[in-house]
């Protein structure tokens, strides 16, 4: 593998708020394949924030940046890190220029729930991307013209996307064996003692048959079909007709391997998401109340009273919104 003439450049912004594991897996891939020892200096990067000064990440940790948001070269490959409250600290500054350096050509991703950054800017629809489990449902809700997919790193021509912590590793990765070939990728991927990398269509999270220890592959696919049908539940009768069992087979097989019956553990799912998209969006109670499969707020409210010890209306507090912004 020869030296490069140039090195691959990169100019990561970090959103405050942003995930600095994130944000460090990926920096440290880079980092790790200029020691290469046959080779030389592969990739050259500078960090940016919008004014140039040093940003705070989610955990308070700050970070000294090489200057702020500026014309970049157009071989420069752009990343947007962000992490908690990414649409209070995204401003139309960010996205003007965003919008401006993506125009010239240039590849552009974004760590964890930089995505919404870039959707925000109008560079992913109609793409395939990927952030942050945590973020998936508020911004699938919010943002439908884009192809959410539940990986831990998605490509998409010029348009990478990434869950953000450990998974910033895998896409790196990925991007060094494009770049330079499997040989550098492997050798960095041993030096960060991380020596089965993950390939993009690998899930986030373990499925819940997989956590549970479930082996069951009618049950599996029961819990696939609550999965996939959160807006428009379907009752027992139907999820057991269509995994080909009787109602009471189905509920004996929820009993047995998850200990509640098919309706609690569908009302379970359908509350979890409720519970992300008051947390994570500004949509109307009553809107979450239509999204979940609620057909009325009062027995909406009674259920997320019931499971969470305090009503819909008031979840969230001061965390709640992270998608809003004056942008």
């Amino acid at each position: 593998m020869s030296v490069p003439e140039k090195p691959k450049s990169y100019a990561f912004v970090l959103i405050p708020g942003y995930s600095q594991l994130g944000f460090s897996c990926a920096l440290e891939a880079l980092s790790l394949a200029n020691r290469y020892p046959e080779g030389g200096t592969y990739y050259r990067w500078r960090i940016l924030s919008e004014a140039g000064e040093a940003v705070s990440a989610y955990n308070g940790v700050s970070v000294h940046v090489d200057g702020p948001l500026a014309e970049l070269d157009r071989d420069e490959t752009i990343v947007i890190c962000a992490g908690e409250d990414v649409g209070a600290n995204t401003s139309k500054k960010l996205l003007s220029w965003l919008r401006h350096e993506v125009r010239r050509g240039m590849d552009f991703g974004a760590l964890s729930s930089g995505t919404y950054v870039l959707a925000l800017a109008g560079l992913v629809a109609g793409k395939r991307v990927t952030t942050h489990w945590e973020y998936r449902s508020a911004l699938t809700e919010i943002l439908p013209d884009v192809i959410m997919e539940d990986s831990i790193f998605s490509i998409d021509g010029r348009v990478f996307t990434t869950a953000g912590g450990a998974a910033s590793m895998d896409m790196m990765l990925e991007r060094i064996k494009t770049d330079y070939g499997s040989k550098l990728a492997t050798w960095v991927a041993d030096q960060m003692v991380y020596t089965d990398p993950r390939l993009p269509n690998h899930t986030q999270r373990a499925a819940l048959h997989t956590r549970s220890q479930v082996r069951n592959g009618k049950l599996s696919l029961a819990l696939q079909v609550m999965g996939n049908n959160i807006e428009d539940p379907l009752g027992p009768d139907e999820i057991a007709e269509i995994v080909e069992l009787s109602t009471r087979q189905l509920e004996r097989l929820f009993a047995k391997y998850i200990g509640v019956s098919p309706k609690r553990y569908y009302l379970k799912l359908r509350l979890e998401k409720a519970r992300d998209l008051l947390r994570q969006t500004d949509l109307s109670v009553t809107d979450v109340c239509v999204a979940c499969g609620f057909k009325s707020l009062s027995h909406f409210s009674k259920s997320y009273r019931s499971a969470y010890g305090i009503s819909p209306g008031l979840e969230g507090g001061s965390a709640k919104l992270i998608w809003r912004g004056s942008v």
